[in-house]
Order: structure tokens, then C-alpha cells, then sequence
């Protein structure tokens, strides 16, 4: 049955005025694929930036206002960042300020690192080709048993005993609200009744947006859960396999990767907190327990951060966009990571060649099921009170000794090839982690930030800077005041990265790349062998013509897409 009502007793639920000197950052995390590395190395420097205010706060001269972060969500490759990360706070993780001598070095100590940079090779695409996935049946075009290993090895640790966990840092509440977006094919099933002939007619149509919701807490003892949220606790176990299927399940690009099954409680699923009420009372489930089968959470919703702001919202007891998108009375903002930002949409070429429309058919399909209706309403709010955002920006210095500045996806070296190009290089996604480190750096330093009449009329912010009139915490970029006070000195420069191109910008030798010649060949034709059961004489005769034609042609295809996509980002010596 389903329960809207609100444990009284979680914390979480608790109104703000309680608490009247916090402020609460809701952290959402987009999909990125391979550029998640990007997003871990944004988390890496936040952590290390609250870490640092938490331990001085208050003292003389530094502001006393509390940062907390009751919500993370993320879809796709943020979704996993987001559990990632989760997992990452209880241990002992030291940040990665520079990548040391040996730029290739692993860091089998930092969660975030050695899961996005280090992933389990260096040389990935080579392990993305193996057919040891491949046992008379495909589940996907690449081999991804290297993120099962991954995701293994983090959330459901073989010795959980001999790690030395730690309390959830105090920037985050004994209860830390985690989900990642789901694409569920089977979908949940709803009835809009029509009169027909003195009766009414069922007519039955299918939601697919999902979302696997946790609470996160570090104790070992029962805690209350609100309804819907299913208790997580790494330590002990608790609904740990729970989590690694859900970040299996966001990451499963569609037909690149496999599709994941997750299962969970009827309760759980007809008290889902990120559906409204209308929703839960329609789509109702009798199975227990329930399992769906799921592709990639970005497929449906990439940017979860209207969900971010439902959760924040009711954390943080303010649901009227009016007041959190104020500076003057927001309580809490949502500070999205996007490695691969959105850019307005050029105008469509009006061809009816089939061709064409196929490809712009698949994608008004993604976009209207991205679009959020919610937001339309804010769509022309000036202020921008109520969300942040970090994206890559950088300036490349070419050999001829010309800068450029770098936006979006172009400043990432993970950007090519739809986010699959850090797979080719490990320096691609070394590069990546301190470029998101850098970003967040001066994001937090001269951007995430509020106007002086905030300072002195939001009374979290008023009574934090209290007695404080320092130019530390004042953006050099306009003078406005940081929402993290940033403790110590901020290095505006991008770190000298020694990549094996003698530059900061690293790049791939086409010899390189061309070498997977023959595993590409041979993955092309386990795929066609194993798509279906073919009869002997059938599969004899489709052997022959896939190893003396096709492979080979759609291998050189693929080559030559993968050559120019490298060429354009200049990723290629």
C-alpha cells in the first residue's frame, strides 16, 4: 500500500527553522560516460573544500554558516558517481592534488579516482573488445564486465571488515538521500477509464521513468526510513547489491552496454518519494518482490535535477520556487555537474529524405522525454537562486603559441565520440579529473556565489558572515560573496600536466588506435555469429561472408569514425 505520509522523526524531514543557521546543497550529477571522470574530479575538490571550512567554521574571522548536503541523484555515469561517491565518504580518501611524477600511476586509495582514471586497464578499449562476454549469446556490443568489477569492488566490498570505515563527514546528515535515474523497458502500467455504451472502458498506456532511491547512513544500528527510500548501508551489507544493480542499471548505455535488472520490495516501488502522488496512486504494483529490467537512466531523464529540487525542497521545508529562487530567502540551491552542458539547438534542415528523418525522429523521441514540464514555468526567471552549474571550461595553448578557450564538450579530453573516447587513452581521463578539480575550484571561489544584499538580508548568510568583512570570500569576479567560504589560497592555473605529448593537452598517435584493427574485426564477427540461433549450414556460410567481407568493412567504418571524431576534438598528433 502505498504510505505518503513522512516518518515525523527523520531528521531529514525536519523544517529548516529549526536549523536557522544551514545551508543545503542538493548535488546532481548528468550522464557522461567515460567523461565521468570529470564529475569525479568536481567531487574530489568539493569534499576537499568543505572538509576544510568544516574544521576552521566559526573561528575567529571565518564565517560560522553550516553547508550541508542532504541529496545526491545523478543519471547514467553521474549516477554512478553519485554511488561512487557515497561509498568514497566512508572511507579515509586523501585528495589528489596533482597526479605526481608517473602521470599513469594509480591511486588504489582514492575511490573516486581509481574507479573513473585507473578504471581496471589502462588500455581499455582493448578489454571493451574481448569476447569472453560472449558465450552464445549478446547482451551488448561491448564487453562491460570491467564496470561489474568496478562496481563490485566498491559498493560491495569481498572483506568489508578489513576496511577502516569512517562517520559520513559532518557536512552530511546521518540520513544522505542517494538515487539514480532508471529506464525501465517494462515500464509500470496505468488504466484512463472512458464511458463506453453506459460503461466505462480501461485504456491502459505505460510510464518508464524510474528511479532506485536509498538512504545512506553510516551507523550500524536500525534507523527509521521515510517511505519509499530503501536503507543503504555499505558496511553491514544492507541493500549494497540493491545499489550496485542501480548503478549498473543508470550506466547501461543503451545496446553499447547491458541491460541490468534491479529488484526491489513492492513497498519500495509503490511508495517511490520521486513520484507524485497522482503517479504512485495509478501505477500501483501487486509483484513482490518487484524486478525490472533497465538501460541507461540518462535515456529518459540525463539531467535529474528537477528531482534534486523535489528532494531539497522537502528537506528543506521551502517548495514555492519563489522562495528558493531569492537570494534573499533560499535556504538551499541545486549545483549540477554537466561534462556535457546542453547548447541551443540549431534550427532543423526541412529534407524529407528517409534517412534524415529517421535521425530526427530518434531525436525529438530523446528530447521530449528529457523535457521537464516543471521547469517551463521557470524557463524565464532571471534569477537563478535555486540552481548552479558546473561545466568544463579551460584555454588550450596551441603549438603555434595561440591560446583558445575551451567550453562544454570540446574542453574535455573524454568528449569525443559521444563520451566513449576515454576509453582509448587513460592520459584522456587523467586529464579529465583535474579539469574538473580546476573547474570546481574557481566555481567555488568566484561563482557560487551571492549579491551583497543576500549578505545582509538572508539571515543564514547574515548571521554566517557576521562580523566578517574580508575580501577571502569575495568573488574576484564581482565582488559577491561565496556561499563556501574557500579557506587558504585558490592557484588559478591549470596544473602542468606531463602528458607523453610534451603539452597539457593530451593526445593519441593514430597507430595507437588503429591497432584494434584485428580485435574490432573479430568482435564485429562474434556479434553477427551469436545476434541469433542459426542453423549449421547457416551459420557455416554466414562465417565465410563475415570474415572475408563484413568485418572488415564495418570495422574500416568504424576505424575511420573513430579517426575523424579524434581529429576534431584534436586529439590526434
Amino acid at each position: 500500500m502505498m504510505n505518503p505520509t513522512a516518518d515525523p522523526k527523520n531528521e531529514q524531514e525536519k523544517s529548516p527553522v529549526a536549523e536557522p543557521g544551514k545551508f543545503h546543497l542538493g548535488i546532481c550529477m548528468a550522464g557522461a560516460v567515460s567523461a565521468g571522470a570529470y564529475t569525479a574530479g568536481v567531487m574530489d575538490y568539493l569534499i576537499e573544500a568543505l572538509e576544510a571550512y568544516e574544521k576552521v567554521r566559526g573561528q575567529p574571522g571565518i564565517p560560522k554558516h553550516q553547508i550541508e548536503i542532504p541529496v545526491m541523484g545523478g543519471a547514467s555515469a553521474g549516477g554512478m558517481t553519485a554511488m561512487l561517491t557515497a561509498a568514497a565518504l566512508q572511507h579515509e580518501m586523501h585528495p589528489i592534488e596533482h597526479p605526481g611524477p608517473d602521470i599513469l600511476a594509480e591511486h588504489k586509495d582514492h575511490i573516486l579516482y581509481h574507479s573513473w582514471v585507473d578504471l581496471t586497464d589502462k588500455d581499455m578499449f582493448d578489454r571493451m573488445l574481448k569476447n569472453d562476454d560472449i558465450d552464445g549469446t549478446v547482451v551488448s556490443a561491448l564487453n562491460c564486465l570491467f564496470i561489474d568489477e568496478i562496481a563490485e569492488r566498491v559498493l560491495k566490498p569481498k572483506d568489508p571488515e578489513s576496511i577502516s570505515w569512517k562517520p559520513l563527514p559532518s557536512f552530511f546528515p546521518r540520513k544522505l538521500k542517494l538515487f539514480t535515474t532508471l529506464s525501465n523497458l517494462g515500464g509500470f502500467t496505468y488504466n484512463v477509464n472512458f464511458n463506453e455504451n453506459g460503461g466505462q472502458r480501461p485504456y491502459y498506456m505505460k510510464v518508464h521513468q524510474d528511479y532506485a532511491c536509498f538512504e545512506l547512513t553510516s551507523e550500524e544500528q536500525t534507523v527509521n526510513h521515510s517511505p519509499g527510500w530503501m536503507p543503504l548501508n555499505f558496511r553491514t551489507g544492507t541493500n549494497a547489491q540493491v545499489a550496485v544493480d542501480a548503478a549498473l542499471a543508470t550506466g547501461a548505455f543503451p545496446i553499447g552496454f547491458r541491460a541490468r535488472k534491479v529488484t526491489r520490495s513492492k513497498d519500495v516501488v509503490n511508495n517511490n518519494p520521486l513520484f507524485d502522488e497522482k503517479m504512485l496512486r495509478a501505477i500501483q504494483i501487486n509483484t513482490d518482490p518487484y524486478q525490472s529490467l533497465n538501460v541507461d537512466g540518462g535515456m529518459i531523464n540525463n539531467e535529474p535535477f528537477d528531482k534534486v529540487r523535489e528532494v531539497l525542497s522537502t528537506v528543506c521545508g521551502q517548495q514555492e520556487p519563489a522562495l528558493y529562487n531569492d537570494y534573499n530567502t533560499f535556504n538551499s540551491t541545486v549545483v549540477m555537474i554537466a561534462p556535457f552542458p546542453s547548447t541551443k539547438p540549431v534550427d532543423i534542415k526541412l529534407f524529407d529524405k528517409l534517412m534524415h528523418v529517421a535521425g530526427l525522429t530518434l531525436s525529438a523521441m530523446v528530447s521530449q522525454m528529457r523535457s521537464k514540464a516543471t521547469q517551463v514555468v521557470d524557463a524565464m526567471n532571471e534569477s537563478c537562486a535555486g540552481q548552479f552549474l558546473i561545466d568544463p571550461s579551460r584555454e588550450l595553448r596551441k603549438t603555434d603559441g595561440t591560446k583558445v578557450d575551451l567550453q562544454g564538450e570540446r574542453a574535455i579530453a573524454c568528449g569525443a565520440l559521444g563520451g566513449f573516447s576515454g576509453f582509448l587513452n587513460k592520459e584522456f581521463r587523467v586529464h579529465d579529473y583535474f579539469l574538473g578539480r580546476h573547474n570546481c575550484k574557481i566555481f567555488l571561489r568566484d561563482y557560487f556565489t551571492i549579491p551583497d544584499h543576500a549578505r545582509n538580508e538572508n539571515p543564514i548568510f547574515k548571521a554566517g558572515y557576521q562580523g566578517i568583512d574580508t575580501a577571502q570570500y569575495r568573488s574576484k569576479f564581482d565582488g559577491n560573496w561565496q556561499i563556501i567560504p574557500i579557506v587558504g589560497e585558490v592557484d588559478y592555473t591549470f596544473p602542468q600536466l606531463a602528458f607523453s605529448s610534451g603539452s597539457n593537452w593530451p593526445v593519441q598517435n593514430w597507430e595507437a588506435v588503429s591497432k584494434y584493427s584485428g580485435v574490432l574485426k573479430r568482435r564485429v564477427q562474434a556479434l553477427i555469429l551469436n545476434l541469433v540461433k542459426y542453423k549449421a549450414v547457416q551459420k557455416f556460410f554466414l562465417w565465410i561472408g563475415t570474415r572475408i567481407l563484413l568485418r572488415g568493412m564495418i570495422a574500416k567504418a568504424m576505424l575511420s569514425t573513430i579517426k575523424d571524431e579524434l581529429n576534431r576534438w584534436q586529439l590526434l598528433k
